[in-house]
């Protein structure tokens, strides 16, 4: 790139160039940029997987729902935090459903309902398709209560992403969804 283009391109954000230690203006590409190469990811996983680990662990899980869930009734703690999450998540359930969804057997999943039906969190209904199983679903207190806990952890997550460029975080933000999308995780 000549110095007489440099100077008649206007300025747009630049970026540095540490080879000739001096401002350039970059041009804009017109092909995708290329895919890390496999050096580029080499011992990623280990790290991405490491900081799963940290996640995913119970206790690190029930301290998350103790804190999403102070204050907010005898009913509602970290032991039913996942069940009425998940109702959320995925609406009307049998015990046994739900059992799966959220990684507890059925009779885990029936006394944390009572609990929560008892509170007037939850209902238990027919289910439509066949009147001999009984469905369970959120009730309007119930989907309040949600409500309540999905902003607690919105605001403690852009709480701690406030600390941290603008861009990191948006970079984090989406690149966390497109990992659930096309990772491990992902489900059929």
């Amino acid at each position: 790139m000549s110095r007489a283009f440099l100077a008649a391109t206007p300025p747009r954000e630049c970026v540095r160039c540490a080879r000739y230690d001096r401002k350039v203006n970059p041009t804009p590409s017109r092909e995708p940029a290329p895919g890390p190469t496999p050096e580029a990811v080499t011992g990623l996983g280990e790290t991405v997987a490491d900081a799963l680990a940290t996640l995913l662990r119970r206790p690190a899980r029930a301290a998350l729902h103790r804190r999403l869930t102070e204050g907010m009734g005898e009913a509602v703690d970290e032991a039913t935090y996942p069940v009425l999450s998940a109702l959320a998540r995925t609406g009307a359930r049998s015990a046994a459903d739900l059992a799966a969804e959220i990684g507890l057997d059925r009779s885990g999943v029936s006394r944390r309902a009572t609990r929560l039906e008892n509170a007037g969190l939850l209902r238990r209904e027919s289910d439509p398709t066949d009147q001999r199983a009984t469905l369970l679903t959120l009730s309007e207190d119930g989907e309040q209560a949600v409500a309540v806990m999905r902003r607690r952890l919105s605001d403690s997550i852009e709480q701690t992403l406030a600390g941290w460029p603008a861009e990191q975080a948006r970079i984090f933000a989406h690149g966390l969804t497109r990992f659930i999308e096309q990772g491990p995780f992902n489900t059929p």
